[in-house]
C-alpha cells in the first residue's frame, strides 16, 4: 500500500474514533467532541459561522423576523440573531453588521422594523405594542397556541397601561397591569413586580389566581411590510424586475395580478388600461400617495410607467378586495364582532387620512382589500381625481365629473365638493356593505332615483339584523349637513368601543 494511501486510512480512523467514541461502561455511542476537528486529505469541512465581537451600548438589536435579501445589498438574518445598527441615517433601512447566525460578521442595509433594541421590551418575544383587543383573541386562539399562551399589549381603554391576554381552555381572558408610584407592576396588589420580565417570571411558574400559569409566548404572525421595497427605494423601477404570476381580478381601470419582484418579494401589480389617466396627473398622486404609510393603508412601493400599461406596485393581500370577501364563504361566514372589527380598521385606516388632510374619494368595499387573519386596508386612496373612464355604477352630474353615485355625498355629486367629510358618508354606505356581506346600496333604486331623492332625505332603511348601534353610525354618517357628521377618529373609538371590556384587575374579576 502506497504511503499516502496509508495516512489517508489513518486519518478516517482516526476521525471515527473522536467523532464516535463509545462510553467506557457500556460500549454505547457519546457525542462528539466538538472542539476536536480531524481534517482528512483532500476533503474540505463545513463549520458554523463564527460570531462576532457583541459591541458594548446601545446599538445592538435584536432580529424579531425572519429576513431573506432582496438584493445583494441586503443582509440576511434569522428571528433571535443579533446584529450592530452602523448607520441609520437612511431612516426605514439600517447599514448593520451580523453578531450571530448564518451572516454573522457581514455587513448589509436591514429594514429597521424588523428589529428592536437587545434590551428593551419590544424585543421580548410576549410583547405585542399595539395590538388590540381583539386581534390579541384572534392571534392567541390560532393554531399552534396552547393553553397558557399569552401576550402584553398596550391597553385600547387607558394610555400607557398594559394589558396580558391569557388563553384559557380556548378562550382568552384580559388583566390590567398596573404601576405602582415606584414605578413596580402589579395584576393583584399583594404581588408587585420591579420589572415586567420578574412578573412574567413568577406567573410563568405560578398562576398565583389567572386563568392560567403562562405557558409560552403567542406565536408572532407573518412580519410586517418592510417601507419600500428595499433600502434603495426606486420609484420608478425596471419593467423587467416584475414578473406577472397570477391574474388577481380587473376593475373598471385594469387588471390586478400576484407577481414577484427582483424574484424574491411578492407584490400586488395593477395594471392600467392604456387612456385611462392623464399620466402627469396620476405621477403626482401617486409621489403623495408613497409617502402616507399606515398599518392599514395599503402601502405603495413603485410604478413602471416608461411604457404602457403603466404599473403600479403595491403590498399583496391574498384575499383580494373587502367587497369579493364579503361575498365568498369564509367572508359570508362572518360574526358581527368581525364585521365590526373589519369596519373599525377602516376608520383607523381613514383616521390617518384625515389627519393628513387628505381625502380618498372613492371608499368603498372594492377599495379596501383584505389579508390573513380579517386584516384589513384602504387601498387606491387619490386616484379617484385621476381616473377618467366610464363606468355603470358611475354617474356624471357634469361634462368631465363621473361619480360612484350610490357612494358619493350629494355635496360631491351636486357641488363637486369632495371633502374628508364626503368620505364620512361613503363610510356610513360601506358599513352597509360590511353588514349586509356585499350587498348593492340602494337596492332597488336607480343612480338616477339615488341623485333625486337623496336631497329629499330619503336614507336607506336598516339592513336586516343590523344592530341599531350601527344603524345610528350609518345615519350619523349620512347627515345632510355634512359638518355635522363625525370625524373618521370618532368613528373609529367608537366602533373600537364595542371591545373595550379590559379586565380591572383579578382582584374584583373572579367572573372571568
Amino acid at each position: 500500500m502506497e504511503i499516502r494511501e496509508k495516512c489517508l486510512l489513518c486519518c478516517q480512523r482516526l476521525a471515527a474514533c473522536f467523532q464516535k467514541p463509545r462510553s467506557e461502561t457500556d460500549g454505547t455511542a457519546v457525542p462528539a467532541r466538538p472542539d476536536i476537528v480531524v481534517v482528512i486529505p483532500g476533503q474540505t469541512t463545513s463549520s458554523p459561522p463564527p460570531s462576532a465581537p457583541i459591541p458594548a451600548g446601545n446599538s445592538v438589536y435584536l432580529a424579531l423576523y425572519d429576513y431573506t435579501a432582496r438584493t445583494k445589498e441586503d443582509l440576511s438574518f434569522m428571528a433571535g440573531d443579533k446584529l450592530e445598527a452602523l448607520d441609520k441615517s437612511a431612516g426605514d433601512w439600517w447599514h448593520a453588521r451580523a453578531l450571530t447566525g448564518v451572516s454573522a460578521s457581514k455587513q448589509g442595509y436591514i429594514p429597521a422594523n424588523y428589529v428592536a433594541p437587545v434590551e428593551s421590551i419590544d424585543a421580548e418575544l410576549w410583547y405585542f405594542a399595539d395590538t388590540k383587543r381583539l386581534d390579541a383573541e384572534k392571534l392567541l386562539t390560532a393554531a399552534g397556541n396552547r393553553h397558557g399562551a399569552f401576550l402584553i399589549r398596550n391597553s385600547e381603554s387607558q394610555s400607557g397601561e398594559l394589558s396580558l391576554s391569557v388563553l384559557d381552555q380556548g378562550k382568552v381572558k384580559h388583566y390590567k397591569i398596573r404601576r405602582l408610584d415606584n414605578g413596580h407592576y402589579y395584576v393583584s396588589r399583594n404581588k408587585t413586580f420591579e420589572t415586567l420580565k420578574e412578573l412574567v417570571s413568577h406567573y410563568s411558574r405560578y398562576d398565583d389566581g389567572l386563568c392560567a400559569r403562562l405557558q409560552e409566548p403567542c406565536k408572532k404572525m407573518e412580519a410586517p411590510q418592510t417601507n419600500g421595497l428595499s433600502y434603495k427605494d426606486q420609484w420608478e423601477i425596471p419593467r423587467s424586475s416584475i414578473r406577472l404570476l397570477r391574474r388577481l381580478g380587473a376593475g373598471q381601470f385594469g387588471e390586478v395580478y400576484e407577481g414577484l419582484w427582483n424574484n424574491t418579494t411578492a407584490v400586488a401589480v395593477k395594471t392600467l388600461k392604456p387612456g385611462t389617466m392623464c399620466q402627469q396627473d396620476f405621477l403626482r398622486e401617486a409621489q403623495i400617495m408613497k409617502k402616507i404609510r399606515h398599518p392599514k393603508l395599503i402601502q405603495l412601493y413603485a410604478v413602471c410607467t416608461v411604457e404602457e400599461p403603466i404599473y403600479i406596485i403595491t403590498e399583496l393581500m391574498h384575499n383580494g378586495s373587502l367587497l369579493e370577501f364579503l361575498q365568498k364563504d369564509k367572508g359570508s361566514r362572518l360574526s358581527l364582532s368581525h364585521q365590526i372589527e373589519m369596519a373599525a380598521q377602516v376608520a383607523s385606516g381613514m383616521a390617518f387620512l384625515e389627519l393628513q388632510n387628505y381625502i380618498h374619494r372613492d371608499l368603498a368595499a372594492r377599495n379596501v382589500l383584505v389579508g390573513e387573519n380579517n386584516i384589513c386596508k384602504v387601498a387606491d386612496f387619490g386616484l379617484a381625481r385621476v381616473f377618467m373612464v366610464e363606468s355603470e355604477n358611475i354617474y356624471e352630474a357634469k361634462e368631465g365629473t363621473k361619480f360612484p353615485v350610490k357612494w358619493t355625498a350629494p355635496e360631491a355629486i351636486n357641488d363637486n365638493k369632495f371633502s374628508i367629510k364626503s368620505d364620512v358618508w361613503s363610510f356610513g354606505i360601506l358599513l352597509y356593505e360590511i353588514i349586509t356581506f356585499g350587498q348593492m346600496p340602494y337596492p332597488a333604486m336607480t343612480n338616477y332615483q339615488v341623485v333625486q331623492r337623496i336631497p329629499m332625505g330619503y336614507r336607506m332603511p336598516a339592513p336586516p339584523h343590523c344592530p341599531k348601534v350601527m344603524y345610528d353610525i350609518m345615519q350619523d354618517c349620512w347627515k345632510e349637513n355634512e359638518q355635522e357628521r363625525p370625524t373618521f377618529e370618532t368613528l373609529q373609538w367608537r366602533l373600537e368601543g364595542f371591545f373595550d371590556m379590559d379586565v380591572s384587575s383579578y382582584d374584583d374579576a373572579s367572573r372571568y
